[in-house]
């Protein structure tokens, strides 16, 4: 074998070692960006989970009519967007929208809150979840969804905004 032929042979196998080790670089990126998804994945499950838990106090709450428990929800400088009506801005104007929305509901009737889905982290979640009130009888009378922003403060989750409309009714 010749000179040009073992140069040619070297640089071959020069370009197949580099090309090795790219493959097995871009091997461990993937490893590692389907770690990361996966954690995030169980973070945010744990996430869900939590919101979760807010919103079934929070129903308890509200069914017990109890507009004090209900506020403290809400952060001091909070802002919810009403269904059908202008922003209410501040936690006292928050409770006393909620107390108004009380005295209007039917006695015995419930809601319920399901949290469908959650993003965000551990400081800041935003909620996309749905609602559904009931008469005394336990009968679905209407439906609606919201988005809730959570922020973690003093290590406790209140809510920072808040927007929700009811579902059309069918006739």
């Amino acid at each position: 074998m010749n000179y040009s032929g073992i140069a040619t042979l070297c640089v071959a196998l020069s370009l197949s070692v580099v090309g090795f080790s790219a493959s097995a670089g871009e091997k461990s990126s993937e490893v590692s960006v389907l770690t990361e998804q996966v954690t995030a994945k169980s973070d945010l499950a744990k996430l869900k989970a939590e919101i979760q838990a807010l919103e079934n106090s929070w129903a308890t709450a509200d069914n017990a009519r109890n507009s004090v428990a209900v506020a403290a929800f809400y952060a001091d400088d909070a802002v919810s967007l009403s269904n059908n009506k202008p922003m209410v801005v501040g936690k006292a104007a928050i409770k006393k929208d909620i107390e108004a929305n009380m005295a209007k509901r039917a006695k015995g009737s419930t809601v319920s809150y399901d949290v469908l889905d959650v993003f965000g982290n551990e400081n800041t979640v935003t909620e996309v979840g749905k609602s559904t009130f009931k008469d005394e009888t336990g009968k679905v009378t209407s439906t609606g969804k919201y988005m809730a922003v959570w922020e973690k403060r003093n290590g406790k989750y209140v809510c920072i905004r808040d927007i929700y409309n009811d579902d059309l009714k069918e006739k």
